[in-house]
């Protein structure tokens, strides 16, 4: 019989047990997309992801929007791999052409929405937790959690469940990255900065003019570089997205606020940026989260070196995901383009689905047996 290989590695599977996974993934996906769940409104699809396990006579656990499920065999004496992705997302922007709410097939694209970012992800990874979930004497545990609220860096997703996981070794975060391997993300900071000055009327020379204050600070975000640069995110980005300030025309304000959001790299931690900010700049610097930190995972990594065998590429990834809350190794890598996330008539390639389920379970393959 004709066996599927990855043509490096050793573990074949068989075509039937492949093509049932496949049409497994694409039926949840396409039934996903039908329900709509916007942030904070994903109740729906954590009920059809809970049938989807209990279908299979699997056990998950729920939380709020969150479910997850531990495979069969799971034994605490060993370590755990994280498998995880998001059923969120955005809410459609008017470009759509199409009902971002009904499932299409065209040629070799699934339409809808959350079918790129991330329910192709999503959708692969079960996949992925089903072949492996019945499977004896594994060398790692494994568990996979279909989470809310990434969209939003929620409180109530990951970040919320991650207690009751207990111990985790690593993780895999389904994103859209062509299957290719996001080894680093940078992390994400907002600063609210407030300058201070003294009121007066613009008509004479009196008071002291905080947005004249802020501008300087705002230089100083603009052209300042941090000395170390990250091998793969490159420089820390700092950009200043609002500015408000004045009350009426002839009086000089006496406070300018303005938000800047900062990039921050592996190089770094929040806490070295920010002193490093506010021993440059005048203004009050507040800092809205230091919850979202940027991640990097060592290429010695089993998974990773499991990637690299087969012909995949490391990069840094400059957007946020769910790997800003794991205070452990991550990779953030799934079927789709990052770039057609949150885009109007949104879609994922149907082989790009059947490339994720193989690659998932060729580099699964390698670390767990």
């Amino acid at each position: 019989m004709n066996k599927i290989t990855s043509g490096k590695e050793k573990l074949e599977i068989e075509p039937a047990v492949f093509g049932q996974l496949y049409e497994e993934a694409l039926n949840l996906l396409k039934d996903l997309i039908a329900l709509p769940s916007f942030s904070k409104e994903e109740d729906k699809t954590a009920a059809r992801i809970q049938d989807f396990f209990a279908k299979h006579d699997i056990s998950a656990k729920r939380q709020e929007n969150n479910i997850w499920a531990r495979n069969k065999s799971y034994n605490p004496l060993l370590p755990t791999i994280l498998l995880n992705s998001h059923h969120d997302t955005v809410k459609p922007n008017p470009g759509w052409t199409k009902d971002p709410f009904t499932p299409e097939i065209a040629a070799d694209k699934l339409y809808g929405l959350g079918s790129n970012d991330a329910g192709g992800c999503l959708v692969s990874l079960l996949a992925t937790f089903l072949y492996f979930y019945s499977q004896q004497n594994l060398a790692y545990n494994i568990i996979m959690a279909a989470t809310a609220e990434e969209e939003i860096s929620g409180l109530n997703g990951l970040e919320q469940i991650l207690p009751q996981l207990g111990p985790l070794e690593f993780a895999v975060v389904g994103e859209p990255t062509n299957m290719h391997l996001a080894v680093a993300e940078k992390g994400l900071m907002v600063l609210d900065c407030e300058a201070h000055g003294t009121a007066g009327h613009a008509a004479r020379e009196e008071g002291v003019n905080a947005i004249y204050k802020a501008i300087q600070d705002i230089e100083w975000f603009r052209t300042f570089q941090f000395p170390k640069v990250s091998e793969y995110l490159g420089p820390i980005k700092m950009s200043v997205t609002i500015i408000n300030a004045g009350s009426q025309h002839n009086v000089v304000p006496d406070t300018c606020c303005f938000t800047v959001d900062v990039r921050v790299t592996d190089v770094y931690t929040h806490e070295e940026v920010l002193d490093i900010i506010k021993e440059h700049v005048s203004a009050k610097v507040k800092p809205r989260s230091m919850r979202l930190r940027s991640s990097r995972i060592n290429l010695e990594s089993p998974i990773v070196q499991a990637g690299l065998a087969l012909g995949r590429n490391p990069y840094g990834s400059p957007t946020s995901s769910d790997q800003a809350l794991l205070q452990i190794p991550s990779l953030k890598m799934g079927p789709g383009d990052s770039a057609r996330s949150h885009t109007a008539d949104e879609f994922i390639y149907l082989s790009e689905l059947k490339e994720g389920i193989f690659i998932y379970i060729q580099m699964l393959s390698q670390v767990v047996y």
